[in-house]
């Protein structure tokens, strides 16, 4: 597994992710996520995340592979579902954001179980939810700085613009 995205409708159809959701499945830890919003000009990057700044974590899955040349490699990947209200204007796609008290059905469900977990593949409630623009900071991995949270003003659509 090389992607950082799973779509979690297809997890069990995809020889890639399959045997990742029914034995490792994880938590990853976010304070927030980005999507970006087509405008007309540059793609308008919003920061998502819940409206008290609270940690949540992200329903994922991980693997341990080795390369052609026998380097080992450990990677994970993000589920994704159909985006809540809050982002459906945005992106067609959000993370799994998975409810503190799920957790530990998410980590500890057997993988003779593991389609019994479909119920915890559905989008956020958005009204816990908040999001605001920020700037284009956050286009170059490396910026690393508060400035990428920053709020910004929204981008004006080059089409809106014209009339």
């Amino acid at each position: 597994m090389a992607q950082i995205n799973a779509r979690s409708e297809t997890l069990l159809e995809k020889p890639a992710f399959k045997e990742s959701f029914e034995r490792r499945r994880c938590l990853i830890p976010a304070d927030g996520f980005y999507e970006w919003k087509r405008t007309g000009g540059p793609k308008q990057p919003f920061h998502f995340g819940m409206k008290d700044d609270s940690i949540f974590a992200f329903a994922g899955i991980w693997d341990r592979w080795r390369t052609s040349q026998g380097q080992l490699i450990e990677s994970c990947a993000i589920l994704t579902t159909t985006p809540n209200e809050l982002l459906s204007d945005v992106h067609n796609r959000m993370p799994v954001v998975l409810r503190a008290e799920d957790y530990q059905q998410w980590l500890e469900t057997p993988a003779s179980n593991c389609e019994r977990l479909g119920h915890l593949l559905i989008p956020f409630e958005a009204a816990v939810m908040r999001r605001y623009p920020v700037g284009l900071s956050v286009n170059d991995v490396e910026n690393d700085t508060p400035q990428c949270i920053q709020e910004v003003p929204e981008f004006i659509s080059a089409q809106a613009a014209l009339f």
